[in-house]
């Protein structure tokens, strides 16, 4: 019905009114800015800790479990805290001014003197009493700062992405709008992978730096590096970015949605709102719809968790060097880019309005399972040797090589479908929800269940890499517990469903 006063063609590209272009454009703008600052620290982040000298990719899940988890949580406890003394727009300027200060204090002071802050002697002496297995934990304490920055850029992801701003869209769109808006606003956030990644590619491998601005960097800041001064390049995006996104943001509330601010909240109190990360939490757990969207969340990040830790250890030794892993890494980006917007603008929206939710929130674990088996297949190839193999044979590469192939085409499909279908589903699945029960559910889900299922992932690992040393060794059991989480991820999206359809029909019938 939502679609009949367009014709066919325009309804399958371009499904906007007029009138929604005030408040359409700008939004896809904000998509744009949060996630090219997203994708940006998304490479640099892996860059700085696995390719530190004695580090790895080992050490993701000592992060993920130690650090990221207890940070996302206290940020999610500082979000609570601030809605009781700020609304919600004001809210989003303080987490936003947080992020950017401490870029900007990591480019200009911290990295600069990184060879001081390093915990050499502490990592020295942890080396001798630790085994092997807590390689990754070491690298941590000795690279903290580094430690620092990839909270900081996960942290980006959970609050400002996932958290944030969808908070917003899904306080401002009606369901009928978010059946249309969602997939376009899928693409503006995958072009800005594609952005990002042929910049990080470009920088990386083709830019060259004159002697000039080398003695300039060298001079201000203490850089000697090609990488240092590409780091620094990156970092000055990200904070302009991040001011024009305030602006934006701030544009939105002043002309388009000026009540927006006192959803959810007191109006007596400027849309000030009490809530508490223990209710969150409680409430997520107490209703069952909730408890399977949070279930969705933890199933996705668990298998992507395994799989990324695999694969950016095979990347490791076979781009050692900063700027080729850097280099490899935003061409990754830009591919999942690619991939992601034609999936938002020709899949994504056209398969929800026309095969249903929850057709669509399958699509996701079913090319995760066949994608895992095929990158697996070649880490086994690689683990015992089975040089004699025909695939190896008929391609004549080396098992390293196609295993880095297929885990990249793993992560690409993964990566891209997450930008897409899953979040389009999952964000779909809050909007039947009350303004206030939206919040509860969103800072608990995005604010800590999304890095519980990291977390816990990363804790298995952990137990794994002690017993079987490398990622390699523990591979067999990775996959395994993959082929265990897939099941329970079908089961929350056949309950999720059920309730989601009960909703709109009921939500019809009042509207009639």
């Amino acid at each position: 019905m939502e679609n009949e006063s367009f014709s066919k063609l325009r309804s399958l590209f371009w499904p906007i009114k007029r009138h929604e272009l005030k408040s359409f454009v700008p939004i896809m703008i904000l998509f744009f800015l949060v996630s090219f600052n997203y994708h940006i620290l998304k490479i640099l982040k892996d860059t700085l800790v696995i390719t530190a000298k004695d580090s790895g990719a080992e050490v993701i899940p000592f992060l993920k479990v130690w650090t990221v988890l207890p940070s996302a949580i206290l940020l999610t406890l500082l979000f609570t805290k601030l809605s009781s003394k700020f609304n919600r727009e004001n809210i989003f300027y303080v987490m936003v001014s947080i992020f950017l200060i401490f870029f900007a204090f990591f480019i200009i002071f911290i990295y600069p003197n990184e060879h001081f802050f390093n915990l050499n002697s502490t990592a020295d002496y942890l080396s001798t009493i630790l085994p092997k297995g807590f390689k990754g934990l070491i690298a941590i304490v000795k690279y903290w700062h580094f430690s620092l920055f990839y909270i900081m850029a996960e942290a980006w992801s959970t609050i400002i992405l996932s958290l944030l701003l969808w908070v917003f869209v899904v306080d401002v769109l009606s369901v009928s709008e978010a059946k249309r808006f969602y997939a376009l606003f899928g693409v503006s956030r995958n072009i800005a992978g594609i952005f990002a990644g042929i910049l990080g590619e470009h920088l990386a491998t083709k830019a060259l730096v004159s002697k000039t601005s080398a003695n300039f960097f060298y001079k201000l800041f203490g850089f000697r590096t090609n990488w240092d001064q590409i780091l620094f390049l990156f970092i000055l995006l990200i904070l302009v970015s991040g001011l024009l996104i305030i602006v934006i943001y701030r544009h939105l509330h002043k002309t388009v949605y000026t009540e927006r601010h006192l959803m959810g909240g007191d109006a007596t109190k400027n849309g000030r709102q009490k809530i508490s990360l223990k209710k969150s939490i409680l409430y997520a757990v107490k209703s069952k719809y909730v408890l399977y969207i949070s279930l969705m969340v933890l199933s996705y990040n668990i298998l992507i968790n395994l799989t990324e830790v695999m694969w950016k250890s095979q990347i490791k030794e076979l781009y050692p060097s900063s700027e080729a892993f850097t280099a490899y890494m935003s061409k990754i980006t830009y591919i999942i880019g690619i991939i992601a917007a034609l999936s938002a603008f020709f899949i994504s929206g056209n398969i929800i309005r026309r095969l249903g939710w929850r057709f669509t929130a399958m699509v996701t674990p079913v090319v995760l399972l066949l994608s895992s088996v095929g990158f697996f297949y070649f880490i086994f190839a690689r683990k015992y040797h089975l040089t004699s193999n025909l695939f190896l044979t008929l391609w004549g590469l080396s098992p390293l090589v196609l295993s880095v192939f297929f885990g990249s085409l793993q992560n690409v499909l993964s990566r891209a479908l997450k930008y897409t279908v899953f979040d389009d589903t999952k964000e779909m699945a809050f909007i039947p929800l009350s303004a206030e029960e939206k919040l509860q559910g969103k800072s608990a889900i995005d604010g800590i269940g999304s890095r519980l299922g990291k977390s816990s992932s990363s804790l298995v690992l952990q137990c794994l890499f002690m017993i079987f040393s490398t990622p390699m060794g523990a591979a067999p059991i990775i996959f395994v517990i993959i082929l265990a989480v897939i099941p329970l991820w079908v089961l929350s999206i056949n309950k999720v469903s059920k309730k989601f359809e009960e909703t709109q029909v009921e939500s019809t019938l009042t509207s009639a």
